[in-house]
């Protein structure tokens, strides 16, 4: 079994609820890289966006996962952008098993609409603006997703059945 399983895929595609539950099936530690990068910088995910910029928030979220990557046992939720910047999907590959949660555009649209977590990068959207956003983002990143080892429909998935499908490919 690979030391950490990382989950990769849009914002909004349940990473971080599915991993939260998922990990004790599996007998791993669960880790949100967002979280983590705020605990580590003592900087809330859109006081970084709005104080420093995409740039800098990029640079210490790739930081984090190296740091992450370091220890054994866990499982990784990152953030829908993480896997698409510098060498970050080729750090997830060399050091984990990497899932790919993957959802549908229509279904990332209206988780989120819904969302009551902020999302620097959507909070200020019109409903078609967030429709093309999604659509866009989603075709520079889906090459960066489609790298994972594994890949699984997200859509109506339950943890009991990740973590299977998980284990069937680590064996």
């Amino acid at each position: 079994m690979e030391n950490n399983i990382v989950l990769v895929g849009f914002s909004g595609a349940g990473k971080s609820t599915l991993g939260k539950q998922t990990a004790p099936l599996l007998g791993l530690r669960f880790v949100d890289l967002d979280n983590y990068i705020e605990q580590k910088l003592q900087y809330k995910v859109p006081q970084l966006f709005s104080q420093f910029g995409e740039l800098v928030f990029r640079k210490s979220e790739y930081e984090a996962l190296e740091e992450l990557l370091e220890n054994d046992g866990q499982l990784i939720a990152v953030g829908g952008g993480a896997p698409c910047y510098g060498q970050a999907m080729q750090l997830i590959l060399k050091r984990s098993f990497s899932v790919y949660i993957k959802m549908p555009e229509d279904e990332l649209v209206q988780r989120l609409a819904s969302s009551k977590k902020p999302r620097p990068l959507t909070k200020d959207l019109s409903p078609e603006e967030l429709k093309q956003y999604v659509h866009e983002r989603l075709e520079k990143r889906a090459p960066f997703y489609e790298q994972a080892d594994m890949t699984i429909a997200g859509d109506g998935i339950t943890p009991e059945v990740l973590a299977e499908a998980i284990k069937a490919k680590i064996q």
